[in-house]
């Protein structure tokens, strides 16, 4: 796994490696100005440019982002590239850093200009802004952010695209569109939540000497990780001598209604990420559907969901589940009297936002420790938290903290980065996925693969974050064979199997 951090926790960081273990800021400072340069050299072998081609235009401020702006001008200098210096901000505002990069850098061949130079460049590094932005950006500022994104060449942006929030990845009225980012130590947030990823361009994270060492003397951990590893690694391990039984047993409460097909969605899933063996819940109206299309599944009827909790390990419901009253006396009674690890999805989600017993009920199961997953998209965390839609888009991480802490449970925020928040402890985002996912039934498949990795004894958490993961690394497969436009739910399902079973998704390396 790989750490998150927001840009307080970056400055503790940093802070801690410069003040505690004594390392000089210069030193970092020439570290990530080294690590950009390489990027940039790496770019212009790759594009094949000549000696005459290489003409860079570095667009600084006065901060320490500016400072290291200033650095790789010089550095690139001295590797033979024709170099110009747009400086903004007003004299007298610049940082220590600032000043001592300014001063350094009068002795090298670097011409230095006060407004936008004539000349075409073949790049163009953005150093406005670091991760210490705060305010809209306006102005003059806003008009030298469009001139820059308007100019031809190629991007790049030191550590965040100015404009970018490097906490929330708002957008702060102007923003500079990257086609790559260098950011050191951890990648920040604001690069991976959208629509701050959309004008990141590709992220790379250097090392320049913060790294998890100062962890121990920072007193503190980042508070997000992201899955980077071989999915192999992650999941729970398989006996030999196992058998049906041992391998765990989904109860899914689903497909109510006219909706088979997210019980059928929702059984594949579990049997395809390892349970050994599914009941489904279901109407006798769907019997013969569910069964004809998951042969292995068992069935029972609703009126008999409570023997369903006797036998089984873990209970999903919600998929296809409608909102009638009788669904809502099984909602209720599954909370009231089970006590198995559950999966809350879809219209179970909706009918606790819209009863008060049901959300008190809820949050009771939660503090007996009981393993409880809430998979709500945008709209259904709005409804669960009283809140509009705008509202949670402000700060999705805090209204799903807020919520996880509220019902106790673990909390999966789907979205094009699913967030998976706890009570305590670190949170989860999903690097892995597609667009083609935003169809019918893929939050169905996305509650089998948590329920049977539940149902193999991963605990709530870790059965979220690595279904989570799973199910977009799916997606990605499905999006190379079918297209994103082509693609179904049930492809997912498809591409589980393919992704356990093949080696080139063992061994799969993310580009953090």
């Amino acid at each position: 796994m790989k750490y998150v951090v927001d840009a307080r926790e970056m400055k503790h960081y940093e802070e801690t490696v410069i003040d505690t273990m004594g390392m000089p800021s210069l030193v970092l400072m020439e570290r990530a100005a080294m690590a950009v340069v390489e990027e940039i050299c790496h770019w212009a072998e790759s594009e094949g440019l000549r000696a005459a081609e290489k003409r860079v235009l570095v667009v600084t401020g006065n901060g320490n982002n500016g400072a290291d702006g200033l650095a790789v001008a010089r550095i690139l200098s001295q590797e033979g590239w024709q170099v110009t210096v747009y400086q903004t901000g007003p004299a007298g505002h610049s940082t220590r850093e600032w000043e001592r990069q300014y001063k350094i850098i009068g002795y090298y061949p670097v011409r230095m200009v006060s407004n936008w130079p004539q000349e075409e460049y073949t790049i163009i590094v953005d150093a406005l802004f670091g991760i210490g932005l705060s305010r809209q950006i306006q102005g003059e500022y806003a008009d030298i952010v469009k001139e820059l994104n308007r100019r031809p060449g190629y991007k790049l942006s030191v550590d965040v695209p100015s404009g970018v929030h490097a906490e929330s990845g708002k957008i702060m009225g102007e923003a500079v569109r990257a086609d790559v980012t260098v950011t050191f130590g951890w990648a920040k947030k604001g690069l991976l939540f959208f629509p701050g990823a959309e004008y990141a361009g590709r992220v790379t994270v250097r090392e320049i000497g913060i790294n998890e060492t100062c962890f121990d003397a920072a007193g503190k951990r980042p508070g997000m990780f992201c899955y980077d590893e071989p999915v192999g690694e992650l999941l729970p391990p398989r006996k030999p001598d196992g058998h049906k039984g041992s391998f765990g047993r989904v109860l899914l409460i689903a497909g109510f209604e006219q909706m088979p097909g997210a019980a059928v969605l929702a059984a594949l899933a579990a049997y395809h990420t390892g349970a050994g063996m599914v009941k489904v819940i279901c109407p006798e109206e769907n019997r013969g559907i569910v069964q004809t299309a998951v042969p292995e599944a068992l069935w029972g009827a609703p009126e008999n969901w409570r023997q369903g909790c006797e036998w089984a390990d873990v209970v999903v419901i919600g998929p296809g589940l409608g909102k009638n009253s009788r669904v809502k006396e099984i909602l209720a009674g599954v909370l009231r009297e089970c006590s198995l690890p559950l999966v809350l999805d879809a219209d179970a989600l909706n009918l606790i936002a819209g009863d008060m017993s049901l959300q008190i009920l809820t949050a009771d199961q939660g503090k007996t420790g009981r393993g409880m997953i809430l998979t709500p998209h945008e709209g259904e965390l709005a409804r669960l938290s009283g809140k509009t839609v705008s509202q949670i888009r402000e700060d999705r991480e805090h209204a799903a903290g807020i919520l996880a802490q509220d019902l106790h449970c673990v909390l999966v925020c789907k979205g094009a980065r699913t967030l998976i928040c706890r009570e305590q402890g670190e949170n989860c985002v999903n690097l892995t996925g597609d667009s083609g996912m935003g169809t019918s039934g893929s939050g169905d498949v996305l509650s089998g693969v948590i329920a049977a990795l539940l149902a193999q004894g991963a605990d709530a958490f870790s059965a979220a974050s690595m279904g989570v993961y799973l199910h977009g690394l799916a997606g990605e497969s499905a999006a190379e064979q079918y297209s994103s436009y082509g693609m179904t739910a049930g492809n997912l399902v498809e591409a589980i199997t393919e992704i356990l079973a093949g080696p080139e998704y063992m061994q799969r390396q993310m580009i953090l």
